[in-house]
């Protein structure tokens, strides 16, 4: 019988518990229907630090080798170390991770050659099918030519030299900075990326562990950026940064412990990567992140561009565009000079560099980039997605100085604020994000918007 993929293939990735609902024997074939889809001679592969990873990804090398493939096994890596090794080799990638998922999870982030990604538009269906059919009729016949090479490759200095190329770091003054691992790839990449840097660094929760004994690697939860903030104020660090499993996020705390918006981090990115271009370029948001960003990017000489939420829709929009740096409100952050790809450790490297090149605190550096109040994102589960944003529209339509729009589910703005309620693609929830400029008009709405989704 046909392996029903489903609940494992989403929008962007493979995604699901082990050995449960996937196992060594669909890893073979993921790697080679990922050959055949990608057409390619050689790819590049990589994986975190989780129990069942070094196996689904030997697995998935093995399938792809089979049909005559070359496989560069990059080992134990972050996944824009993957995306480093698929742009620096221009070789498609298989980055074996679950990202933030518990334990029992696992899943694969695919690329093309140059970190392109490989999402349900874009080759993800087709693999798909190809693993459906072969779960059923038996392993593809092998190539005929014989079976490529598995070779192994360290690109742990390489990664490192390619990021610090990007960031002047040369004036950096000595900080100290808390670094909060959770245990996932940050623990591995860290050292080598800051190494000979003027930082003292505190690490937390360095040691690879795929079952996250110390908290969830998803600093997008509050809840698991309580140890950090602690100890940054413990230590009178300058700042803390929080990755998460993968590594491909980064999370900001200032001096005093407090989180610093991921928009405010674009917005201080955005203003950098803008003077080092001569103060022109393209800079992608999603529609989420806070007015703050297009406001700094068209204050700096650039040109914001507004998207939907979804890296996928970022990374198109920046090749369509060309456009030298994207930020998301969910803390991936993408480089032109990157690949497209996305890069928290990238955008880390920014923040030491801004900081570090002037004497205040991390706190009044960024004031200048968050400059309005927002609510952040809201889960609310709900009977009826189509049902409630009709209701929506319906309580603003026709207010006078009010526009909708339909970008990403439904944006409603005035002069003074703005939220949008987007259904999720996976569960029965709406997300809602309010921004107001200020704290009070920003509760009223956040409020009437909130019993307009929860009303049954």
């Amino acid at each position: 019988m046909a392996a029903d993929l489903s609940q494992i293939v989403k929008a962007y990735d493979v995604r699901g518990v082990v050995p449960d609902q996937w196992d060594e024997t669909l890893a073979e074939l993921f790697g080679a229907a990922f050959a055949r889809v990608t057409g390619a001679t050689a790819v590049v592969t990589g994986h975190d630090m989780r129990p069942s990873s070094p196996a689904l990804s030997g697995a998935f090398a093995r399938g792809a080798a089979a049909q005559g493939v070359d496989v560069t096994e990059i080992g134990l890596c972050s996944t824009d170390q993957l995306y480093y090794a698929s742009g620096a080799l221009n070789l498609p990638g298989a980055m074996f991770t679950a990202s933030h998922n518990p334990a029992r999870y696992n899943g694969i982030k695919l690329c093309r050659a140059g970190a392109a990604p490989v999402g349900q538009d874009t080759g993800l269906t087709e693999i798909r099918e190809l693993v459906e059919r072969w779960s059923e009729s038996g392993a593809p016949e092998p190539a005929a030519g014989g079976p490529g090479t598995i070779t192994r490759r360290d690109t742990l200095d390489d990664y490192a030299a390619h990021l610090r190329s990007l960031v002047d770091l040369t004036s950096v003054r000595p900080l100290k900075v808390v670094v909060d691992a959770g245990n996932g790839m940050g623990g591995h990449t860290v050292p080598t990326v800051f190494a000979g840097l003027p930082l003292t660094l505190v690490p937390m929760y360095f040691e690879l562990d795929g079952t996250f004994p110390n908290h969830e690697a998803n600093p997008l939860d509050p809840a698991n950026l309580v140890d950090l903030q602690k100890r940054v104020r413990e230590e009178g660090a300058d700042l803390g940064l929080a990755f998460d499993g993968d590594a491909d996020r980064c999370f900001v705390v200032d001096e005093r412990g407090e989180p610093v918006s991921p928009s405010a981090i674009t917005a201080l990115v955005a203003s950098r990567e803008l003077a080092r271009n001569g103060g022109k370029g393209t800079i992608i948001h999603n529609l989420i992140t806070s007015w703050s960003v297009p406001e700094v990017v068209r204050e700096n000489g650039g040109t914001p561009a507004r998207t939907r939420v979804g890296h996928s829709f970022i990374k198109a929009e920046m090749a369509r565009s060309g456009a030298i740096f994207g930020g998301e409100h969910s803390a991936h952050y993408y480089f032109r000079d990157f690949w497209n790809a996305d890069t928290g450790m990238l955008a880390a490297l920014h923040v030491l560099a801004a900081l570090g090149g002037q004497q205040g605190t991390l706190s009044a550096l960024v004031a200048q980039y968050d400059r309005y109040s927002g609510s952040g994102e809201i889960n609310s589960t709900v009977d009826d997605q189509v049902a409630r944003l009709a209701a929506i529209r319906a309580a603003y339509e026709g207010r006078e100085g009010i526009t909708l729009d339909e970008l990403d589910g439904l944006t409603v703005t005035s002069a003074d604020w703005w939220f949008n309620v987007r259904p999720s693609n996976t569960e029965p929830l709406l997300r809602l994000n309010a921004e107001a400029r200020d704290e009070a008009t920003m509760t009223k709405i956040r409020d009437e918007a909130l019993a307009l989704i929860r009303s049954s």
